[in-house]
This record gives structure tokens, sequence and C-alpha cells, in this order.
């Protein structure tokens, strides 16, 4: 099949021919330099769509992260709002014992007393 490439060049002048000759160098290189940038190009639309996938993951991660910090900001909101009834609570039940515990005082002292009153 070549012989019929290259019979359209017989009869042609040795300048020619070789001006045909430097032009095909030309296209064979450039036929190259194309598969080679061609190659490059999707390898570097491979590294792309790898990162977008990255990204994509990261982006769900970080929502994912997101709601669960949110969650545990309500969860600490309960938490404060429970400690802070629990030590309001106590607050109340130790002026309460304190109460009943200068009420106890008073009723010793009163019996004491009327035991002195029922020794004499």
């Amino acid at each position: 099949m070549s012989w019929a490439v290259e019979e359209w060049k017989e009869g042609l002048s040795p300048r020619v021919l070789q001006k045909i000759h430097e032009l095909e160098g030309q296209v064979d290189k450039l036929k190259k330099e194309r598969q080679q940038r061609q190659y490059q190009l999707e390898t570097l639309e491979a590294a792309l769509q790898k990162q977008k996938q990255k990204v994509e993951n990261e982006k769900n991660e970080s929502a994912i992260l997101k709601r669960e910090n949110q969650s545990l900001m309500e969860l600490c909101d309960k938490l404060e709002k429970a400690k802070q009834k629990i030590s309001h609570d106590l607050q109340v039940k130790e002026s309460q014992v304190n109460i009943q515990s200068g009420q106890l005082n008073s009723s010793k002292k009163d019996i004491e007393r009327l035991e002195q009153e029922l020794k004499r």
C-alpha cells in the first residue's frame, strides 16, 4: 500500500521531494506531540476528576461534622441547663437542711432546758 502512497511523488524534483520529506517529518513530529499532549490532557482530566471527587467527599464529611457539632452543642446546652437546675435544687435543699438543722438545734436546746426544769 505504501507504494501507492509514494506513487504520486514520481517525477518530482529532488528539491521538492526533500521539502515533502521535511513536511512529512514535521507532520510525524506534530502527530507525536499531539498524542503526547492528548495523553497529558487525559492524565490531567483524570487527576482533576479525582480532585473533584476528593473535594466532594470532604464537603460531605464537613457537612456531617457540622451536623454532629450542632447536635453536640445542643446536647451541651441541655446538659448545662440540667446542671443549673440541679445546682439550684441543691441550693434549695441545702437551705432547707440549714433551716431544719437550726430548728433541730433549737429543739435540742428547748429539750435540754425542759429537762433541766424537770430535774429541778
